[in-house]
């Protein structure tokens, strides 16, 4: 679960992934080893098949294309136009100077983990669920209980049912973050909330929510420097996640998220935020990218799944975004996954493959 802290909001700014220019220049909680086997399928249900996909066939920054439903999927449509600091190709950006005692501090000896599957774990889907709606979908008030002043105001279009992260399968309330994503694939925009519970009036209640615009590098121009969203980086969690329409179609052009143990008190852009009051300069600030080194060969005997997610670790790395356990790669949960395969061969890859990304634009108190 994420720890937060108070910023000092500053003047309000257009909140624009200026990352993108320096990259070009430049060149959560645990879950366990589950052994069940995914079945193949199109959403989070498990039916049809997927095919090979490739960079040409992409669409970004227009989710029109995209399916209806929960862990629908995207039909090869990408949040954010193909130069925002998610998109961006890193494999020849310089490395960060004090790359090697960064990744100590996240673990050389630790290997990559699956926080997502297709399992349930202690009774509730592992991953972070996602819904995709239409511009008909009724909007609904939300009111933000925990970080008003940094929250974009609702309405939201959140379905009385939208899956949320944590929740029962029976039904029953339960803790974690709670996060619920909301994709409108008819008006580019994401809506997320953390803390999330539904009221009996139809309404939410939830501790923060933030408005993401996918069809833009000014991805949340409500936003001021330093404010925190349903994330504790202040970053967009659907984007940086793990999906299986992406992995079975054969390509993930976008970074991912992770989480680690212990982060400073400062964040690089994207993020826009921080949660930590530690200053030690070898811990991860939140929004710090790390790519899977050019030197570490993808055994061919992998799954094709665990493939596709390990090439996207050299192309465009693995971001920053909150505080978990070390290592642990966000995804949404989906029928589909072969658990045993990913937490097996994932779990080969370790910290001591990685390397820090050149950071730029470091924001501390």
């Amino acid at each position: 679960m994420k720890r937060r802290f108070n910023q000092i909001t500053l003047s309000r700014f257009t909140l624009i992934f200026l990352i993108t220019i320096n990259l070009v220049a430049c060149g959560g909680s645990s879950s366990p080893s589950s052994t069940s086997a995914g079945s193949t399928g199109t959403g989070s249900s498990g039916t049809g098949s997927t095919s090979s996909s490739s960079s040409s066939s992409l669409v970004y920054a227009n989710l029109q294309q995209a399916s209806l439903g929960v862990g629908a999927s995207l039909n090869g449509a990408v949040p954010f136009p193909a130069d925002n600091a998610w998109n961006t190709n890193i494999s020849g950006a310089p490395v960060d100077p004090n790359s090697d005692a960064l990744i100590a501090s996240i673990g050389i000896n630790t290997g990559l983990h699956p926080n997502f599957g297709s399992a349930l774990w202690d009774g509730a889907p592992n991953g972070i669920p996602y819904v995709v709606v239409s511009s008909s979908q009724a909007l609904v008030p939300v009111n933000f209980a925990a970080y008003p002043t940094e929250s974009d105001p609702g309405p939201y279009p959140i379905p009385a049912n939208a899956p949320i992260e944590g929740q029962l399968v029976s039904g029953a309330a339960f803790g974690g973050d709670r996060h619920v994503l909301v994709v409108d694939r008819d008006t580019n925009r994401l809506y997320e909330t953390y803390n999330s519970y539904p009221n009996t009036n139809g309404s939410w209640t939830a501790d923060s929510g933030a408005i993401f615009h996918l069809d833009s590098d000014n991805v949340r121009p409500t936003a001021a420097l330093g404010w925190t969203s349903a994330d504790a980086a202040g970053l967009p969690i659907f984007p940086g996640l793990a999906r299986y329409d992406e992995v079975g179609a054969g390509l993930i052009a976008h970074a991912l998220r992770f989480t680690v143990a212990n982060s400073r008190q400062a964040y690089v852009p994207p993020a826009n935020h921080w949660a930590s009051s530690s200053t030690n300069p070898n811990l991860p600030p939140m929004g710090m990218r790390v790519r899977l080194k050019a030197s570490y060969v993808i055994p061919s005997s992998f799954s094709k799944d665990s493939q596709v997610i390990l090439q996207a670790l050299k192309t465009y790395g693995l971001i920053v975004a909150d505080n978990g356990s070390n290592w642990y790669i966000t995804g949404a949960p989906d029928a589909r996954w072969n658990d045993s395969a990913l937490v097996s061969e994932l779990g080969s890859v370790l910290g001591s493959n990685f390397e820090v990304v050149q950071m730029t634009g470091l924001v501390t108190p």
